[in-house]
């Protein structure tokens, strides 16, 4: 049997990133949510893959997310260092959907993400928390 994922959170006060992340890496399930619809989201996210438990960037909105999460859920939950995730979230977003067109020729760096990224986000911060759980 699989060892269960982790729920990579990337906490906001607009918006939350979400990403259901197993050791190997394999993303199964990730999304960008209202703020106000993360404990809900959650929840039916841990209880649909079993989560061993929830990982949650350390920043902005970090302290409120936590303390609602831990009020309905039975796993774990975990803060992580959410630094520089935001810059590196963009670059995943853009190895994963490359630019077609003349975006193509422009430097990545250069570029705007058409959509929010903070679900990629979550996704480093629950690899970030495997990796470490591998030490």
């Amino acid at each position: 049997m699989p060892e269960p994922p982790v729920v990579g959170v990337d906490p906001g006060r607009g918006k939350c990133g979400l990403a259901v992340v197993f050791r190997s890496g394999e993303v199964v399930e990730q999304c960008v949510v209202p703020r106000e619809k993360l404990v809900d989201t959650l929840t039916d996210m841990v209880q649909r893959h079993q989560a061993a438990a929830v990982v949650v960037g350390d920043r902005t909105g970090s302290s409120d997310a936590c303390r609602e999460i831990a009020r309905v859920l039975a796993c774990p939950v975990v803060t992580a260092p959410e630094h520089e995730t935001t810059l590196r979230a963009r670059d995943r977003f853009f190895r994963d959907h490359p630019p077609k067109g003349w975006r193509a020729l422009v430097p990545r760096g250069l570029l705007t993400p058409p959509r929010p990224v903070d679900d990629y986000a979550a996704i480093l911060l629950a690899e970030a928390w495997w990796n470490n759980a591998r030490k």
